[in-house]
């Protein structure tokens, strides 16, 4: 049908294969194709939408995450502040250490020149006596550093009821004054002054420095000494707590005879006699105590023996009396001999 609708009076025309439809259609397409590979930028955001199937390009660093803020520059490490500072620590140890050194001589020179000196340079401290004083202390006690530190507190002890002693003592001075005032009794006060005169400083010589000196060096010739002595300390304080009447002590029997008279001098008598109770308590509490650790020290009566006979011998005294003793008794033979012939 399409040939009769062609007009038969026009001019003829060549038959174009570029003309034809299909061709046309092909070449489209082709320069689509061509076209959209020139416009292609590999750059741009080519992710495909939603449920697409693709490849994913990743987006290239945009201008400004590239520049870098002033505030989150780096600043390099100072490493000649810190070595400056190593070397300072460095030098301040080393003039530690050298003044350190310095003093470790220091003290041990002291030590060797007290070691070498002829004469004792600590110097005596009891008693306690003002400088200006005629009399000078004759004793050095300092109980933490002679006395080991495990018997520190018993020597304490021990020094305290001595102290309580002439407490004691003094109140039996008091305790006379009251009956002289109250009996005219000039008997009871006389031997009171005498008593604490007399034992106070004897109490301290001939028990408390032995139970010292044998809790220092452990020695068992000071605490036999002490127990002796201390022992009789002990009956002595039991009869001044009883108080014999014209004894010079105010105990319970003296108390009781005074209370009929006057009852506030019973009342301060029985008082002092309660004092020499409590003493004689104390002292016989720390007599068991220290013959305890006594006992445990392994101390015997033969070992204070060999000390005494080691102590005699090793003075220098004693050896020369003994010496000039033989001298004179092989002398004394000598010319006895000669005299028979």
């Amino acid at each position: 049908m399409s040939g009769f609708d062609e007009n038969p009076f026009s001019e003829p025309t060549l038959d174009n294969p570029f003309e034809d439809p299909a061709v046309r259609q092909v070449t489209t397409t082709t320069n689509n194709a061509q076209r959209g590979l020139e416009d292609y930028n590999p750059f741009e955001d080519q992710r495909p939408g939603p449920g697409v199937g693709g490849p994913k390009f990743p987006s290239p660093p945009t201008a400004q995450s590239a520049i870098m803020q002033p505030s989150q520059e780096a600043q390099p490490p100072s490493y000649n502040r810190s070595g400056q500072q190593a070397q300072l620590t460095t030098a301040e140890f080393q003039r530690r250490q050298e003044e350190l050194e310095r003093k470790a001589q220091e003290l041990a020179r002291k030590e060797e020149e007290l070691k070498n000196a002829p004469y004792n340079v600590r110097r005596n401290n009891w008693p306690p006596l003002p400088e200006k004083c005629c009399f000078q202390p004759c004793f050095y006690q300092d109980i933490g550093v002679d006395i080991p530190h495990e018997f520190q507190k018993i020597v304490q002890q021990l020094y305290y009821a001595w102290m309580f002693h002439g407490c004691v003592m003094i109140l039996n001075i008091l305790g006379g004054l009251a009956l002289l005032f109250s009996d005219a009794d000039f008997t009871t006060i006389g031997l009171a002054i005498l008593y604490t005169l007399l034992f106070t400083p004897i109490s301290f010589i001939c028990w408390f420095r032995p139970a010292y000196k044998a809790f220092k060096s452990d020695s068992s010739f000071n605490f036999m000494v002490f127990f002796f002595v201390f022992f009789f300390q002990l009956v002595v304080t039991v009869i001044q707590a009883v108080g014999l009447p014209g004894s010079g002590t105010c105990g319970i029997l003296l108390a009781i005879k005074t209370f009929k008279s006057s009852i506030t001098v019973g009342i301060i008598l029985l008082i002092v006699s309660l004092g020499f109770m409590g003493a004689a308590a104390v002292d016989l509490l720390l007599l068991s105590k220290i013959h305890r650790i006594y006992r445990s020290t392994g101390a015997s009566f033969a070992k204070a023996q060999q000390e005494f006979a080691n102590g005699i011998l090793s003075n220098d005294t004693v050896r020369s009396a003994a010496s000039d003793a033989a001298a004179a008794t092989v002398r004394a033979q000598l010319s006895q001999a000669s005299s028979r012939y």
